[in-house]
């Protein structure tokens, strides 16, 4: 009688697995019925192409959340990094122009606002959202000081080629995020920091008595994060041609929902890269299906409000909470 709970938790823990790749197929199905285009080559691609700079930020929004942590600085790094570069290369506010080395400058900057995030958060033993929040909000208030509210508008071609760009006829933004779910996977899977986040999403006390070091290990992950947020706002520069503070608003709700979406708990521990890569199409998938099917947008943001709820209900492993929190 005692190894039917084990085995029941077995059933569920394989139905979390494969449980977000199945509503991406019937999301798809579904959607294909209401309109015959959403199958198409094209509609394909752009779906690809909505999906790219999602992509790039849940790859650093999942390091952080299978840590058992959040970040809330989405928006302010990568407003600061696509104002940043948009100023960096040909444009209508600042002379200088630097070109494409603009380009690894900015994710380094992403990088520096990460570490940032994980150096306040360890050392003053703040809360992980709390610190994030404060200095996302910082982020857009110095991307806001920097151009004095104004749009820098950008001309440079080359640079604009990251995302308008096409190879194989597919958009360069797509092979540039499948390149950072390329280098996230390998993190996840190839190095000791991938290795020690999982141990300390499950349980920090005991990967702390193993060993790990826990507070660097933080800060290392918020910095990774950063510096995939940094590439998100050149990504969002190249694609609209311009720079400013709000650029990437509604970004963190996007990201987050995504990850959780795709089965990564909230609590830590649980989840991965390519669950991430499957949450960011469910989002992409849903938003385009609902307006090939004529969805009003007040509509759109009440179904996705309603997704990341019923998302985080059913990714959550009660078991291991004590308390909701």
């Amino acid at each position: 009688m005692r190894a039917q709970p084990a085995h029941r938790a077995s059933v569920m823990g394989r139905w979390r697995d494969w449980a977000p790749l199945a509503v991406l197929v019937v999301l798809c199905l579904v959607i294909s019925l209401f309109n015959g285009n959403f199958l198409t080559i094209g509609n394909l691609l752009r779906l690809l192409n909505s999906a790219a700079i999602p992509l790039v930020l849940c790859m650093g929004t999942t390091f952080v959340i299978l840590m058992g942590s959040i970040d809330l600085s989405i928006e302010g790094v990568v407003a600061v990094t696509a104002v940043m570069v948009s100023l960096l290369v040909v444009n209508d506010i600042s002379p200088i122009s630097i070109g494409l080395w603009a380009v690894p400058l900015a994710i380094l900057v992403g990088g520096i606002l990460g570490f940032l995030n994980g150096f306040l958060h360890v050392r003053l033993k703040t809360p992980s959202f709390m610190t994030t929040l404060g200095v996302g909000f910082a982020g857009i208030g110095v991307a806001t000081a920097v151009l004095g509210g104004f749009t820098a508008r950008i001309s440079d071609q080359t640079f604009r080629f990251l995302s308008l760009g096409r190879v194989f006829d597919v958009p360069m933004a797509v092979w540039i995020a499948l390149g950072a779910i390329i280098i996230a996977y390998i993190i996840q899977e190839r190095t000791r920091i991938g290795r020690w986040v999982y141990a300390i999403g499950t349980d920090e006390v005991t990967a702390r008595n193993a060993g790990i070091p826990v507070e660097r290990t933080r800060i290392m992950v918020f910095m990774i994060a950063g510096l995939f947020y940094g590439l998100g706002g050149v990504l969002l520069a190249a694609q609209f041609g311009q720079g400013h503070a709000l650029i990437s608003q509604g970004r963190l709700f996007t990201a987050i929902t995504a990850v959780v979406v795709g089965g990564t708990a909230l609590s830590g521990g649980v989840g991965s890269i390519l669950n991430s890569v499957v949450g960011v199409l469910i989002v992409v998938t849903l938003a385009n299906g609902m307006v090939l099917m004529g969805i009003e947008p007040y509509v759109q943001q009440g179904v996705q409000g309603i997704l990341i709820i019923i998302a985080v209900a059913l990714s959550l492993d009660r078991s291991r909470l004590d308390v909701v929190k």
